[in-house]
């Protein structure tokens, strides 16, 4: 039998308590890597640990996007248990389900603080290790969000744009001390995103919408997530036909246009 790509590999993945995150550690425990779990809800995390395969051999470490100060000693706690750092999954993050103009500057800046500056924080603290090294890969959760505005999600729209510039210049920078970063933008997926969602306020949305619930299994996504990190693909599209508004916003703007309006924002 192979042996897989992830096989004894180190991976840390943020947002690891549901959806794609707690997929993901499946899917990447099944193949053998050896994982660090961070999301805020330590309870969750343990239950998902013991769940798993191998489950002694991985660790859970709380950690809080909001709270970038921390991350330097979570890094190191990762590097001394392991001794390196192959994989960084930056998966955690919040969506939003308001419209702009209600939308507080307080809960603007809660968006950004979570989906952009922690995201890129937690990066920075793990790109001595990987530079070490000379090695590693980064995986980023953008969205099809990252790719064009939509009802109901300026904020992490702007956010997940904003990952797109950063990750793009950093896998240029860092390319000759072998790190590659891959950039993947799902779609409709099953997952709780909506009900975790915030509105205007910063309160839970707390609905599943419709878009996610009919959206492609989170199963299936994660797989096609792990193949184009296997490939050390710069970017990928994952979802149904929804992700074809892309390529249309792309080659025919004008009809993106017209198309993209009267889609239902939930």
């Amino acid at each position: 039998m192979a042996k897989s790509y992830f096989e004894n590999k180190v991976i840390w993945i943020t947002g690891a308590s549901s959806g794609i995150g707690e997929e993901l550690a499946h899917q990447f425990a099944h193949k053998g890597a050896l994982l660090v779990l961070s999301a805020r809800n330590e309870a969750k995390l343990i239950l998902i640990k013991d769940a798993l395969a191998n489950h002694s051999k991985h660790i859970v470490l709380p950690l809080d996007l909001e709270k970038s100060e921390e991350f330097e000693t979570l890094a190191k706690a990762v590097f001394d248990r392991f001794g390196r750092i192959d994989i960084l999954v930056n998966n955690g993050g919040v969506s939003q389900r308001a419209n702009a103009f209600e939308t507080s500057m307080e809960v603007n800046r809660k968006i950004m603080e979570i989906d952009f500056f922690g995201n890129i924080a937690l990066t920075k603290v793990v790109l001595p290790f990987m530079q070490k090294q000379k090695s590693g890969q980064i995986l980023i959760m953008s969205s099809i969000a990252g790719k064009f505005g939509f009802f109901l999600r300026s904020a992490y729209s702007a956010a997940k744009h904003a990952l797109h510039g950063y990750y793009e210049s950093l896998a240029l920078e860092e390319e000759h001390n072998g790190i590659s970063v891959t950039i993947v933008c799902p779609g409709k997926i099953n997952t709780p995103i909506s009900t975790n969602a915030i509105n205007a306020e910063g309160n839970k949305h707390g609905i599943m919408d419709h878009n996610q619930k009919t959206g492609m299994p989170v199963d299936v996504c994660v797989n096609q997530m792990l193949k184009a990190l296997e490939k050390k693909k710069r970017e990928v599209l994952i979802g149904n036909k929804e992700i074809w508004a892309v390529r249309i916003k792309r080659f025919f703007p004008l009809l993106f246009w017209k198309i993209i309006k009267n889609q239902s924002p939930t």
